[in-house]
């Protein structure tokens, strides 16, 4: 119970209107108190004198009493609704905050409907509490300190009769309080599970009818349905014994309490109108001794909901902090700006009239570049700029003791206005690497820096406005085309949307039923694959980024739209710094450099012909052949293969340039 305290910084705000009522409702209680007085009164004065006058007095003054109490409750009713309406909606609010702003690996960890549950039914319920139960366990208490106290002053030894349950009913509540504690979590818990099976089913719909599983999604949700009707017996269970025994107890008390008192009245020690008033008094006690069950249960079910909802509010956000010192140390020379977690300054653009890298001849390289692909120390010794990984590590929260890290030791640059194409085999940890760049993880060890600022120095903010990102897997929001697009932006206008629908060959948009403001619902499924990967990409580049982060972005393509978006995406490119996940040769095409994943490490680093002459690995990715040779072997020398010098297989096809034979 002590939980529910935590509920105060929300009721705060409405605690004026809150306690108003609790006053309103303990008055209109006691004043179903006096009703037992008027009968005594009634009872001794004018029905013993005959008195019609006297009777007709006492009955206006019972029914004002009853109007009054029937008035003052519906007050109190009125003063609730609206505040308490409010704090369900502020609740509703923080927990949603607070799950957009926690790490991706903690949804990774929880099932989504334990989290839709805490934000659906569990805040219900804690309004349902403070309406009423938490209202009621106040007036409820007070009216019987108020009753107990009319009763012994009216006759003190019925009225210890009357008190005798106490004893046996706080030692029986205190253990219902324990069972019924722990049935009331299981049964939230499993609501939760009950929720994530039927959004499972209802989000894979698809799936479920493809393969005709039906029937075992529906023998999952009974069973879970069965494991929770069960706990719901058990606690009703609870609830029943509680309630016999406290509605059997008191009976017993004012039957005793009955016979004693019909004994005074009849040796003469005790007058009729103080007998009745005894008994009225008595039995308007009844309900509020009656409700003491199920009004501990529903406090216990609240105070579960307000677990749940502590269990995520009190989830620590990912730090946005500087690092220790000796951390900053270690960027090395920074400018104070960068220092102070401000912008980092502007990436450098190649020079007007320079070749880019990937169109120089083999053996040729840029100003500041070596062979190989790996960067030369500038003559000046300033830190160079771009994205770089050093020595980065990660490993997963959730994984086992003992297993290696998902990434060791990845050493990697990409320099300013550079696309770099990440290249490995399925399970490598190209996705893992490209989801550190926006901090969807935290590096476990290492750095990654943006022009020579690391990025755990700036605000996440900041660092989600430098950089854009497009997933393997699209996701849309049941907006609208235009709005789904332009979240990848903020204050970009219908200019920018049409130039980024434009250059991801999205412009299907325009002939949907409403155009870009046709609404495309839950998860874009009105869409297809392709659309809904394109206007992914769309959303990546309609602010144009100073970095760009694209993980297998054309995936979902047929060969003529992949075409047309690599050539419209070669103008993106060229003007910002990019990391590119690619398993196809055409998309590796689009890069300066290739970066081989392997085992968790980058282990090769040149351009896409060095890497298909020299390293194995590279050539079985590209051809999907283990036994295909290093380009140019499979011929005599002197002889053309094809194409010049480091093509592919020509038993390799694809479209245009995606053999590998066309060099950038």
């Amino acid at each position: 119970m002590r939980t529910l305290l935590r509920l105060w910084p929300y009721v705060r705000p409405v605690r004026a209107r809150l306690f108003t009522a609790a006053g309103v409702a303990v008055i209109a209680s006691c004043l179903g108190l006096l009703i037992p007085l008027v009968l005594k009164w009634m009872v001794d004065g004018p029905v013993a004198a005959r008195d019609p006058g006297g009777v007709w007095l006492g009955g206006g003054l019972l029914l004002l009493l009853g109007i009054t109490e029937a008035g003052l409750f519906g007050l109190r009713r009125w003063l609730v609704a609206r505040p308490l309406a409010g704090v369900e909606a502020a609740m509703r609010a923080n927990l949603y905050g607070r799950l957009q702003r926690l790490p991706v690996a903690f949804h990774d960890r929880w099932p989504s409907g334990q989290l839709l549950s805490r934000a659906t039914t569990d805040l219900q319920l804690l309004r349902m509490f403070l309406a009423f139960p938490l209202t009621f366990l106040l007036v409820n208490s007070v009216t019987i300190l108020v009753g107990c106290a009319i009763l012994l002053s009216q006759e003190w030894t019925l009225g210890l009769v009357l008190l005798g349950p106490v004893l046996p009913l706080v030692v029986l509540c205190s253990l219902f309080e324990a069972r019924y504690s722990l049935a009331a979590r299981t049964a939230r818990d499993q609501v939760g599970d009950l929720t994530t099976v039927v959004e499972e089913g209802v989000l894979g719909i698809r799936v479920v009818k493809g393969f005709g599983r039906h029937r075992s999604q529906a023998r999952a949700f009974r069973e879970l349905s069965h494991k929770l009707r069960g706990t719901e017996l058990y606690k009703a269970r609870l609830l029943a014994g509680l309630l016999a025994v406290i509605m059997t107890l008191p009976e017993l008390a004012l039957g005793t309490a009955l016979v004693l008192g019909t004994l005074q009245v009849a040796e003469g020690t005790l007058s009729a109108g103080t007998l009745v008033a005894f008994l009225s008094t008595a039995l308007a006690l009844r309900w509020p001794v009656e409700s003491i069950g199920f009004l501990l249960a529903m406090s216990q079910d609240s105070a579960t909901a307000t677990e749940r909802h502590f269990e995520v509010v009190d989830t620590p956000l990912p730090r946005d902090a500087p690092p220790p010192r000796d951390t900053a140390a270690a960027d090395g020379p920074t400018t104070a700006a960068g220092r102070a977690g401000a912008d980092p300054a502007p990436a450098p653009r190649p020079l007007p009239g320079s070749v880019p890298d990937g169109n120089r001849p083999p053996g040729d390289t840029a100003p500041g570049r070596s062979r190989g692909g790996a960067a030369s120390p500038s003559p000046s010794g300033a830190p160079e700029g771009g994205l770089r990984f050093e020595g980065v590590e990660f490993r997963y929260p959730d994984a086992p003791a003992g297993t290696p890290a998902t990434l060791r030791g990845v050493d990697l640059h990409i320099r300013p206005g550079e696309t770099m194409a990440l290249v490995g085999a399925t399970g490598s940890g190209k996705t893992t690497l490209t989801a550190l760049v926006p901090r969807l993880y935290e590096v476990t060890g290492g750095r990654i820096t943006l022009d020579g600022t690391t990025i755990t120095r700036l605000p996440r903010t900041r660092l989600r406005e430098l950089i854009a990102v497009a997933f393997e897997d699209p996701t849309l929001f049941s907006a609208t085309v235009g709005e789904n697009v332009l979240m990848g932006a903020d204050g970009a206008g219908e200019t920018e949307l049409n130039r980024a629908l434009e250059v991801a060959q999205a412009e299907f948009a325009h002939a949907l039923p409403h155009g870009i403001r046709t609404q495309v619902g839950e998860q874009g499924l009105s869409l297809s694959g392709g659309q809904r990967q394109r206007l992914a990409l769309a959303r990546a580049v309609v602010g144009e980024p100073r970095f760009l982060v694209l993980d297998d972005p054309l995936s979902a393509l047929d060969v003529h739209t992949e075409a047309l978006v690599e050539a419209a995406l070669r103008r993106i490119l060229s003007g910002t710094t990019a990391l590119v996940v690619a398993h196809r040769p055409s998309t590796v095409l689009l890069a300066d450099r290739v970066a081989l994943l392997s085992g968790g490490r980058i282990t090769a680093v040149g351009t896409h012909q060095e890497l298909l002459r020299r390293d194995p690995e590279y050539r079985t990715l590209m051809s999907g052949d283990p036994q295909d040779p290093a380009p140019g072997d499979a011929t005599p020398a002197g002889t053309p293969a094809g194409g010049p010098p480091g093509t592919a297989s020509p038993t390799r096809r694809g479209p245009a340039g995606a053999d590998g034979g066309t060099p950038r």
